[in-house]
């Protein structure tokens, strides 16, 4: 690791310490704890209830992470759990709101004399509504509204002005909605110290504007698609998707990692015994066609029986890494920069104000994503949801323009194999390194359209391909072809249940040393900056790995409220930063 990268992870942890000290010593509760950038208690990350207080440590200021930390704080100290969970509305719109209302209730309860915390919460909040500005969902209509309650709504109970590069853009919206909402607002302010009364005035408010919604939704004509596009991309980035919840998220564990003392006390760094072995392979050639189209057919029927809108999702997706670009100008504006070619008409009609143009800007969806599968024996368990989920993702990728790539990591042999055998031969030398034999396996490339591919992907479901898993070398395989290919944005999604393992390498060395390596690669590949690498842990959380991560539950077949979180995940952590 270079001497630059050592000293920000130095800096990160000094920061991980002062926000942790900060969040105990307001809640009184000594297990709270950070890990990578995200507050945790007793090993397990706190749910994140409103949206901005999602950060990003590594670009965010130090006062506007502290208020992310500050309010997580805040929420802990004065909102009853079971009391808020009860009160909890059915839709999906409510229920964010719901959730936003209560998390703004407990930031405007400030311990008397600590301005600090104050700065720190409003330098939050500001930080959260520039960054929304700037990604350009509020241009809708969904976006703008959500957005101008939000602002409302936290000016009413902090006291503080809404935005002022924004007031602007929210006047209209603002006064549109504030005699529906102004009777709720006003309540909600004198009952922010009781969450039971506090909570029926937010009931009230979160019911006015999803009504407010499914009125413009039903006046909208059916061939709006530009209006629903822009929907699609405002209901995921306002997605609070699996931490509605209030944190006891079931059958969602932490990752478990630590220290190899081998890797860090070797002067070569991360070693491999022999790649005489390893194989790259397209996974079709392995399974028989026969058999390759059986399991063609079972993934069909299972993915037709959950009736899975891929249009939409492609217009999510679309929306979700489309990137603002240049598209000429746009002439005859009453405002902009002046337009030199009518400055005649300026004498000729001095009431004509059509003289200015403004820059055109279109969205321009340039990305590429890959999916890394891990293909180890425990995910053999879970491999068809995990095939039903990456096949649906993949064909509405290709239904938007985006290439994707379907790939996934396995072992050729069980406990070490052939490279085993020959570190045996060679007398079973000290700490050889990573011992097995490595299998990159290719479902689907990124020349070839999920058309075509589809029967490839389901090689998925062959289970004797499913061995043990060396992570970090694949992601960088997966990097390296990402790489291979000029787009505006690499994306690699690794899914996985489970952290690194191979029997041979960590009888060898420790049980560590895979795990360990797999951070190095990450942060390896988050400096380089060309490569988005997320984590989707299945039945997982991967938080300890990958500073961008999703945990899912595939206990039950991929429907359109799983498949619309992961699209507004991917298209998050892309805002907020590698």
């Amino acid at each position: 690791m270079k001497s630059s990268d050592r000293e920000a992870a130095r800096r990160a942890a000094r920061g991980d310490a002062l926000r942790a000290a900060t969040v105990r010593a307001l809640t009184g509760d000594a297990t709270f704890h950070y890990s990578n950038g995200r507050l945790c208690r007793n090993m397990k990350p706190l749910p994140i209830h409103a949206p901005h207080l999602r950060t990003a440590f590594a670009e965010d200021t130090f006062a506007s992470s502290r208020g992310a930390a500050d309010g997580a704080a805040l929420r802990v100290r004065h909102s009853d759990a079971e009391l808020h969970r009860r009160l909890l509305p059915e839709g999906s719109v409510q229920r964010l709101l719901f959730e936003l209302l209560e998390q703004l209730r407990c930031e405007s309860l400030l311990p008397e004399g600590m301005p600090g915390l104050a700065q720190n919460l409003r330098s939050r909040f500001e930080a959260w509504s520039r960054d929304m500005h700037r990604s350009a969902i509020v241009d809708g209509h969904l976006g703008l509204l959500l957005y101008s309650v939000a602002q409302m709504c936290w000016s009413r109970l902090s006291g503080w002005p809404v935005l002022e590069e924004t007031e602007g853009l929210i006047e209209a919206t603002r006064a549109s909605i504030a005699p529906l909402i102004g009777a709720p607002l006003a309540g909600m302010r004198r009952t922010r110290g009781d969450q039971r009364a506090f909570a029926e005035h937010a009931l009230e408010l979160a019911r006015q504007i999803s009504e407010m919604i499914d009125a413009e939704r039903a006046a909208r004509l059916p061939d709006e698609a530009e209006d629903q596009q822009d929907d699609e991309a405002a209901r995921n980035a306002f997605s609070l998707f699996l931490d509605f919840e209030d944190g006891d998220e079931e059958g969602i564990t932490l990752a478990h990692t630590g220290e190899s003392r081998v890797l860090r006390a070797s002067e070569q760094g991360y070693r491999v015994f022999t790649t005489r072995y390893d194989r790259e392979s397209y996974a079709a050639t392995l399974v028989r066609k026969a058999l390759l189209a059986e399991y063609r057919e079972r993934l069909d029927e299972r993915i037709g029986a959950q009736a899975l809108n891929v249009p939409r999702l492609a217009r999510a997706l679309k929306a979700a890494l489309a990137v603002p670009q240049r598209d000429g100008w746009s002439f005859g504006e009453e405002h902009g920069r002046i337009d030199g070619r009518r400055l005649a008409q300026l004498v000729s009609s001095p009431a004509e104000r059509r003289l200015f143009r403004l820059e055109r800007h279109t969205l321009i969806a340039e990305s590429m994503v890959s999916f890394l599968i891990d293909c180890s024996g425990s995910m053999r368990a879970q491999i068809e949801p995990v095939a039903m989920l990456i096949d649906v993702l993949t064909r509405a990728l290709d239904s938007a323009g985006i290439a994707s790539e379907v790939l996934g990591f396995t072992t050729g042999a069980w406990n070490g194999g052939r490279a085993r055998l020959d570190w045996l031969a060679q007398g079973r030398p000290r700490h050889p390194g990573r011992l097995n034999e490595v299998g990159h396996l290719v479902f689907k490339d990124a020349e070839t359209s999920w058309r075509r591919a589809r029967a490839d992907i389901a090689a998925l479901l062959k289970g004797d391909l499913f061995r043990e898993g060396v992570d970090g070398e694949a992601i960088e395989w997966a990097c390296n072809r990402l790489r291979a290919h000029a787009v505006n944005r690499r994306i690699l999604i690794v899914v996985s249940d489970g952290s690194p393992m191979d029997a041979a390498t960590h009888q060898a060395n420790d049980a560590y040393y895979l795990d360990n390596h797999l951070k190095q690669v990450i942060g390896e590949q988050r400096a380089a900056g060309d490569v988005e690498v997320l984590g989707l842990g299945i039945g997982l959380d991967l938080s300890p790995y990958y500073r961008h991560s999703l945990a899912v539950d595939l206990s039950a077949p991929p429907d359109m409220t799983l498949l619309a979180g992961i699209v507004g995940f991917i298209g998050a952590a892309g805002r907020r930063g590698r």
